[in-house]
């Protein structure tokens, strides 16, 4: 993993709030070097010993209702390029067009099966074959659609600097998210609620975390998340 040269990045990237974390990332080649190595070393051994679970999720998906078994939508990562996500489908199919792009806790769209695998974030795991292809890193600011991201600040943009993540030290403080937003949503809108009062709050710890990427801390984090 290689970061740019300012230049080549995109235009709306540019800005002297950006050029910080730039800087910063520019004297860590080598760590985010490493930090691909591990992303391509650790899905590929997970992807093989997780295969037999991801059959049993799947089926149980299928026998629970009809629709795919995968969700992908498209989400925004490294220089706001866009990639499909691969996620365990846990709501009815066509939900994103039917409520909010976020959820929030007791959502009616969530399915059974869905509830359950969303409580211990098994729906996370095809995120792996992300990691391999590179649209993903296993730490990193998690992938937002387009919606949210054009209401990234100027600062905000520059966590697109990195690939997005499966897990961060945002996630792990914000497992709780849906019951925020639910909060929150009490006396704004379900997308207000996120972008005025989640989102701000998510993104600060996620450039924090940008000063100081290595691959020891990328570890931490992934140790963290399990344990939660």
């Amino acid at each position: 993993m290689r970061i740019r040269v300012w230049n080549e990045l995109p235009e709306w990237m540019r800005n002297e709030e950006v050029r910080k974390y730039y800087e910063i990332l520019k004297k860590k080649q080598f760590s985010l070097m490493l930090k691909r190595f591990f992303d391509i070393v650790l899905s590929l051994c997970l992807l093989l010993i997780l295969s037999p679970l991801f059959l049993i999720i799947a089926l149980w998906i299928k026998a629970d209702s009809t629709g795919s078994v995968f969700y992908r939508q498209e989400r925004i990562t490294q220089y706001g390029e866009q990639f499909r996500i691969y996620k365990f489908r846990t709501m009815v199919s066509d939900a994103d067009k039917i409520g909010a792009l976020v959820t929030t806790a007791n959502d009616a769209r969530i399915t059974k099966v869905g509830a359950r695998i969303r409580k211990c974030r098994l729906d996370e795991i095809p995120q792996l074959i992300n990691v391999l292809k590179g649209e993903m890193s296993f730490v990193g600011t998690r992938p937002e659609v387009e919606k949210y991201v054009k209401e990234y600040s100027a600062e905000m943009k520059a966590t697109l600097l990195l690939p997005a993540g499966v897990t961060s030290y945002a996630s792990i403080c914000f497992k709780d998210e849906d019951d925020l937003i639910a909060k929150y949503s009490q006396d704004m809108g379900v997308d207000e609620a996120y972008i005025k009062k989640v989102l701000p709050e998510k993104m600060a710890i996620n450039l924090a975390y940008m000063e100081e990427v290595s691959l020891w801390n990328d570890m931490k984090i992934c140790i963290r998340t399990l344990r939660k």
